[in-house]
């Protein structure tokens, strides 16, 4: 009987002990290589398909406060308090100066850009209307207002540019209309008024 620590009479040679070590090493090499080749899924991270892109921009600094509203095809409602309907998403809603600061270990970041970010994550056919509306003044002046209509897929393609003003609080103005063809091509480009805030208080 063997006491524990004992040596044992089983001795491993040193060709051997080389081989075992390159096979470990091999084994560690090939499950770094299967890593790299299928990385895991980051979490947190939004890739969102999108067709088209609705970018509204007024100019940096500015304190006013201006909202999108976008009605779509069945009468669906899209603006700051309620900013996912069907296929339409209200990505980023800017109230002016009131949500460009944040602060990042101690420090103030400031965001001067204004912009709110609509998209459309499909094509379904009919007429889609793009609002703009003068929520909240800080300086009572006119507000220009740019409004930006882009196809994503299967190319970057600018649809529409246009400059809008927004005279003073709660004006509303249709910016955009457009309407979807049944193969999902945009036709009817125009700016016939509609209001869609004050459907939406009936």
């Amino acid at each position: 009987m063997k006491l524990f620590g004992q040596r044992s009479n089983f001795e491993i040679d040193p060709f051997t002990d080389l081989l075992f070590n390159a096979l470990l090493t091999f084994t560690f090499l090939f499950l770094v290589a299967l890593l790299l080749l299928n990385p895991p899924a980051k979490s947190g991270i939004i890739d969102p398909k999108a067709e088209f892109l609705i970018t509204v921009s007024w100019p940096d600094g500015s304190p006013n406060d201006i909202d999108v509203w976008a009605l779509g095809p069945k009468g669906e409602k899209v603006y700051y308090k309620r900013t996912q309907q069907g296929l339409m998403h209200l990505d980023r809603d800017d109230r002016g100066n009131a949500n460009d600061t944040q602060v990042i270990d101690g420090k103030t970041i400031t965001n001067p850009i204004n912009q709110e970010v609509l998209t459309i994550r499909g094509r379904p056919p009919g007429e889609y209307v793009i609002n703009l509306h003068y929520f909240k003044s800080e300086n009572n002046e006119p507000v220009p207002v740019t409004v930006y209509l882009a196809e994503v897929n299967p190319v970057l393609k600018v649809i529409s540019y246009t400059t809008e003003t927004l005279a003073a609080e709660n004006d509303e103005l249709t910016a955009l209309r457009f309407t979807l063809n049944t193969q999902g091509k945009v036709t009817n480009i125009n700016k016939l008024q509609k209001s869609i805030i004050k459907a939406n208080q009936k």
